[in-house]
């Protein structure tokens, strides 16, 4: 198609023929897909061996919406599943800035020297208006992100915290399957997603700051009930005054709260994730709760609790997935947004329609 603006009326304007497509440098890259050409049995054997390239390919098939990609995903899972549920789950959490990456990546190396294996799964907040992410935990884990056993693997809420949290929990499998003992899951933020986060693991960590205003709107009831330990992050320099002071009074806090189900009492701990000071304090506290419930069986219930959970998330994000994809509720729902638009009808009554319709598409 010629350009209008080289026509003799545009004078002074001329738009040149473009330069021919040169070839590809690499003749097979449009022929084969990374990852494409494995079975189901080679992603298992690559996992159960430890591979982490095969495990992260796995992960991405767990990711994709694709309708095949998720029919083998499943398919892995399933075979990695006898194998899994030997580690121990940490979910961590706290307010933007208060260090959890660095944090992750000071205990990591932590939990590495002492000979353990650890694979970190990263929630990352996408944007309402691009859905992008940024996926960028492993430039603040610079040490952790070069260990041979570390697997450090972003993924994007995608705007979707219980579609996230499902493809956590089967990517949970596949690093406890490929030998992973520890598990840290890291949430966006203290938010929604500490729900989906903590219906997923052993331990639920809370980092705080201290030094930055008022302290006490740290003490919320939501997310201080659900953690198992407070860790108060920077506790160094200047800030220890302050960061001693914020213990002590989430310690009085904690006593205003009824003792949780596990019958452990949450402990509060100052430290620093930058000059590496408080971290083995902080792993002798995880590893007392540990031993503390499987002692008493709630380790064993909370998972036995987490799998039912689990069960019943998937049927209602199915029958969400079948409603909306639907194609005559698809059509059926433009229509009744145009009846919204106009103020024909309420968004009750709206709603009532389109699930009568769908019930009828089920008989």
């Amino acid at each position: 198609m010629e350009h209008p603006e080289n026509e003799p009326h545009y004078k002074g304007l001329t738009v040149n023929k473009g330069v021919t497509q040169p070839p590809s440098v690499n003749p097979y890259l449009k022929k084969k897909i990374r990852g494409s050409h494995h079975s189901v049995s080679d992603y298992v054997e690559g996992i159960l061996s430890g591979n982490r390239v095969i495990l992260s390919q796995a992960v991405t098939l767990v990711e994709s919406a694709r309708p095949d990609h998720q029919e083998k995903a499943q398919a892995i899972i399933e075979q990695c599943l006898p194998y899994s549920g030997n580690s121990i789950r940490v979910g961590i959490t706290g307010v933007p800035g208060a260090g959890k990456s660095t944090s992750i990546d000071t205990f990591g190396m932590h939990l590495l020297k002492k000979g353990h294996k650890l694979a970190v799964l990263a929630i990352d907040p996408s944007s309402e208006r691009s859905m992008g992410s940024i996926l960028g935990d492993k430039t603040r884990m610079e040490r952790l992100s070069v260990e041979q056993n570390a697997f450090i693997r972003p993924s994007p809420s995608a705007g979707s915290l219980g579609g996230v949290a499902r493809k956590t929990r089967e990517t949970i499998i596949l690093c406890e399957a490929a030998g992973f003992d520890y598990l840290f899951i890291e949430t966006v933020g203290v938010g929604q997603s500490e729900i989906a986060v903590h219906s997923m693991v052993d331990f639920f960590l809370l980092i705080q700051l201290a030094g930055t205003g008022d302290e006490l709107q740290g003490i919320k009831r939501g997310i201080m009930e659900m953690a198992d330990g407070i860790v108060i992050n920077k506790a160094d320099g200047d800030n220890i005054d302050k960061a001693r002071m914020a213990r002590r009074q989430l310690r009085n806090a904690l006593h205003l709260f009824p003792l949780p189900d596990s019958g452990w009492t949450p402990e509060v701990l100052t430290y620093s994730g930058y000059y590496n000071i408080g971290i083995a304090e902080i792993w002798n506290m995880v590893d007392r709760y540990i031993d503390f419930v499987k002692k008493n069986g709630y380790f064993y219930r909370k998972r036995n609790e987490q799998a039912k959970y689990r069960m019943y998330e998937t049927i209602n994000e199915h029958l969400r997935n079948s409603f909306y994809h639907n194609p005559d509720i698809i059509n059926l729902l433009a229509r009744l947004e145009e009846d919204l638009h106009m103020c024909r009808k309420s968004s009750y009554a709206a709603a009532k329609e389109a699930l009568d319709r769908y019930d009828e598409l089920k008989k």
